[in-house]
């Protein structure tokens, strides 16, 4: 068979080379290997250890201990051969030219690129049964009794762990290397991509944006959250109010952006399809072009982040609320502590963590704000942020080395907001 042959017979998924085979057989082993033989190796040679405690003069070596060590090796072994098998597939994954090689050579084509709807469908529906039937597996084995405590935390956390690597972690610090090197990827550049991020003119406007939105929307959006869950506590429309302030949480980034841009819509005349210059008009003033003016524009989508955040706001700190002991509301009253004293001296001080806690997870939500800004303006009229900046980088300016550190900027100011998160969330168990 000669290379072209390999190469078409691999692009149509059929008569696959030995040597895939070879490799698919092996891994193959390495699953079972570990899904089957180790398991229970170690699960016979656990009874063999409580046979022996129990009657040590009469078992001595159990035999049952003898076979698991047996299957045990003949398990870590079919386990390595998985893994260099897996390794091997992956480097001859994708061929210089573009076929397709490796495991992909015994799938048929139209399941590696599917085309139309029905093929989509089909792929869709054998990776959710493959996923399902791999993780009972994986639960099948480790809910096994008598098994060594570290087989169901690898069965349970493995997986997790896994998608977490080469999903999160892998990506994060080629991202990270991409940042230092150039546009090609080839040329070592050293920080000149975070120097222009910090003296371009334009970038300086998207940080100048960002700092907007990180300002605003947390402080303004918890306090709404907080204001309206001490008026609405404990009344007779409590439920009602608290269902309204809630809904926009039902509604996903994109359709809130489409039905504010609606809201901001402009056209010349006195009939408006935007409510707010609708407003305008029936006030004696002109139609604004809201969206396009800067930075009345980074305002105008920051009240929409503000009006999805409130009600999560409202919810965690209501909660908070109902969670202070009537006693020291009673013993406050006593004192002639009323009204906005007592919000501002036993209200606000009792639910101090919950505060926290809702102004730093509404502050990691916004730097990752991007479907807001991309919907609404798609980042023109000097309105982006750095969420949005680095995909417009990325994807549609060709420079992936400075949406790489665009990218690794956006997570260099989260980590701070998530260790002082973390950090009040044990002071506020340790305190209970």
């Amino acid at each position: 068979m000669t290379q072209k042959d390999v190469e078409v017979a691999a692009l149509t998924g059929v008569n696959p080379h030995p040597k895939q085979l070879l490799v698919f057989v092996l891994g193959l082993l390495g699953v079972v290997g570990v899904l089957i033989a180790a398991p229970f190796a170690w699960t016979m040679g656990s009874r063999a250890r409580e046979e022996i405690e129990i009657q040590p003069g009469r078992y001595g070596r159990s035999r049952l201990l003898t076979a698991g060590w047996v299957l045990g090796i003949i398990g870590t072994c079919m386990l390595g051969l998985g893994i260099v098998a897996v390794i091997v597939a992956l480097a001859l994954g994708v061929g210089t030219t573009g076929s397709v090689h490796g495991i992909g050579a015994l799938l048929p084509s139209w399941m590696l690129k599917p085309q139309d709807l029905p093929q989509k469908f089909i792929v869709m529906f054998l990776a959710i049964l493959l996923f399902a039937l791999v993780m009972g597996l994986v639960l099948a084995v480790v809910d096994k009794p008598h098994l060594p405590k570290w087989v169901p935390v690898a069965g349970y956390l493995g997986p997790s762990l896994l998608l977490i690597t080469f999903g999160l972690l892998w990506p994060g610090l080629l991202t990270i290397k991409s940042s230092f090197f150039d546009r090609l990827g080839e040329t070592f550049v050293g920080l000149a991509n975070y120097q222009t991020i910090f003296t371009d003119s334009g970038f300086l406007v998207v940080l100048r944006n960002t700092v907007f939105w990180v300002a605003l929307v947390p402080t303004v959006a918890t306090a709404l959250g907080l204001v309206y869950a001490v008026l609405v506590d404990r009344t007779r429309v409590e439920k009602l109010a608290k269902t309204l302030i809630f809904l926009p949480m039902a509604i996903s980034m994109v359709g809130a952006s489409i039905i504010w841009k609606f809201m901001y819509d402009m056209k010349p005349g006195k009939d408006q399809i935007g409510l707010l210059n609708q407003v305008v008009v029936w006030m004696g003033g002109q139609p604004q072009p809201w969206l396009l003016n800067p930075p009345t524009n980074s305002f105008m989508m920051i009240i929409v982040m503000i009006w999805i955040q409130a009600g999560f706001a409202m919810t965690v700190l209501s909660a908070a609320i109902k969670a202070i002991p009537d006693e020291i509301i009673e013993a406050a009253k006593v004192d002639g502590v009323t009204g906005v004293k007592l919000f501002w001296w036993v209200t606000v001080p009792s639910v101090r963590p919950a505060i926290i806690v809702v102004l730093t997870t509404i502050a990691m939500g916004t730097l990752k704000s991007f479907d807001i800004v991309y919907t609404m303006t798609g980042g023109n009229f000097d309105s982006s942020i750095v969420a949005q900046e680095f995909y417009t980088q990325s994807f549609n300016q060709g420079r992936p080395d400075i949406g790489a550190a665009l990218a690794v900027l956006l997570f260099v100011m989260i980590v701070p907001i998530i260790i002082y998160n973390v950090r009040q969330m044990r002071i506020s168990e340790g305190e209970r």
